[in-house]
């Protein structure tokens, strides 16, 4: 079984709900899928053990968090080439946090992302559930096994 670590950056918790609900689409494929928040990573070699890897961040006046940009200055020394990636996040207004991680992940870690950013106002709202878990299992067919 692959292991995919979803990591994220929340202010309210959407972005931690959304981060679950991705999980759950990858366990249902068959897959490990480790929810951690943004403040528990402290090495690059944390990143780069798994076998995707999936971030995601609030967006907060515009932009994602600071912690989430911190981490992708960490994830830039992590061997992440070629692996299975996405990016997601929560948003009140308008969502470019999400883009944002997505761009930097298949442009400068040459990542092979899945279709695109997954962004949800809410994890409750309708369909917002399914969408979640299907970006998960999006991912997770890009595992190996």
């Amino acid at each position: 079984m692959a292991t995919a670590l979803i990591v994220f950056a929340s202010r309210t918790g959407e972005t931690e709900a959304i981060a679950n609900l991705i999980a759950e689409g990858i366990r249902i494929a068959g897959h490990t899928a480790q929810v951690v928040n943004v403040n528990q990573i402290k090495t690059e070699k944390e990143l780069s053990a798994c076998d995707a890897l999936v971030l995601g961040s609030a967006t907060y006046h515009g932009d994602m968090m600071q912690t989430m940009k911190k981490l992708l200055f960490l994830a830039e020394k992590a061997d992440l080439a070629g692996k299975p990636g996405g990016a997601f996040g929560a948003y009140g207004w308008s969502g470019e946090a999400a883009g944002r991680i997505f761009d930097t992940m298949q442009h400068i870690f040459k990542m092979d992302m899945i279709s695109g950013p997954l962004t949800l106002k809410s994890s409750s709202l309708e369909g917002a559930i399914q969408m979640a878990q299907q970006y998960g299992r999006d991912l997770a067919a890009k595992l190996p096994g």
